[in-house]
């Protein structure tokens, strides 16, 4: 939910966009904006060279702000990246804003080499002396993801979430590393890379964190196992990045919180999206069957 309970729609979203061109000096004519996707925020195309950011709610300003201050942060350590057009995020009519220099048109898709060798890049980097970035909190969005679900989903569905949170939460604190910690992308996927005329760019920094590098190599591995990711591609990831996380013994940790975040997250759109409730309900009745071999669909 938005500003005083209203649903967080592309209409909503249209019309924030619209207040925070009525600020001076802050946004471009927002007439014609082009979306380009709504979930935990809504992006829009603006003219031939921004893209405007709103996120769902005004407690995520905090981390509209460090994903600006992260897009800076690459920018002087050459890491491709998208890059912010203004140095501040902005809160408008209780959505927290932001400014993007729009990147050229894909060139071709994003592959598993392609985020592989930016995730060699991210982890090679020291941490920032300028900016502090927090642990990923992977299960952290969970008690608001199912809070926004509200009725529309089975509290007995809520309830085993959150016990699943816990538990998966308190095991993963307790693992033993096999690489060294540090910053990390915390949502690879090749969907938050684009492929441009000169290469592949990350996007989606607002997850940039310090913690187990192992957070980022777990999420191809349960692509593979959840969402059809081919064999062959998670091959190439892993030869390309230099080792497989399921090769270490805390793998199902962090594939299990994952799963646990991904199947709240989901419940969040449920109220307003038949289809969202009908992927939350496959999730969650496959954890509660434990049966991994569920095919998952992103949504």
């Amino acid at each position: 939910m938005g500003r005083s309970g209203t649903a967080f729609t592309e209409e909503r979203a249209r019309a924030v966009l619209a207040a925070a061109a009525s600020v001076p000096d802050a946004s471009p004519d927002a007439a014609g904006a082009r979306l380009l996707a709504l979930g935990e925020n809504a992006v829009f195309a603006v003219g031939d060279g921004l893209v405007v950011k709103i996120g769902r709610s005004a407690e995520l300003l905090g981390r509209a702000e460090r994903e600006v201050r992260i897009a800076g942060w690459l920018a002087e350590h050459d890491v491709p990246a998208v890059r912010a057009a203004t140095p501040q995020a902005r809160l408008v009519d209780g959505h927290p804003v932001t400014y993007w220099a729009r990147l050229p048109d894909p060139v071709r898709p994003a592959g598993a080499a392609d985020l592989a060798g930016l995730l060699r890049l991210v982890h090679a980097l020291p941490a920032p002396s300028a900016l502090t970035l927090p642990p990923r909190d992977l299960l952290g969005g969970v008690e608001r993801w199912l809070r926004l679900a509200g009725e529309a989903i089975d509290p007995a569905d809520a309830a085993y979430l959150r016990d699943r949170r816990d538990g998966f939460a308190a095991a993963a604190a307790a693992l033993t590393p096999r690489l060294p910690r540090g910053p990390i992308h915390g949502d690879a996927l090749p969907r938050n890379v684009q492929v441009g005329p000169d290469g592949p760019v990350l996007v989606d920094l607002e997850t940039f964190s310090t913690d187990l590098r192992e957070h980022d190599l777990v999420v191809m591995a349960l692509s593979r196992d959840r969402y059809g990711l081919d064999p062959a591609a998670y091959d190439t990831f892993t030869a390309t990045y230099g080792w497989d996380v399921r090769e270490w013994d805390g793998c199902a940790v962090l594939r299990g919180a994952r799963e646990t975040a991904s199947c709240a997250w989901v419940a969040q759109h449920a109220p307003a999206n038949p289809a969202a409730l009908a992927e939350f309900r496959r999730r969650v009745t496959s954890l509660r069957d434990e049966d991994p071999t569920v095919r998952w669909y992103p949504f």
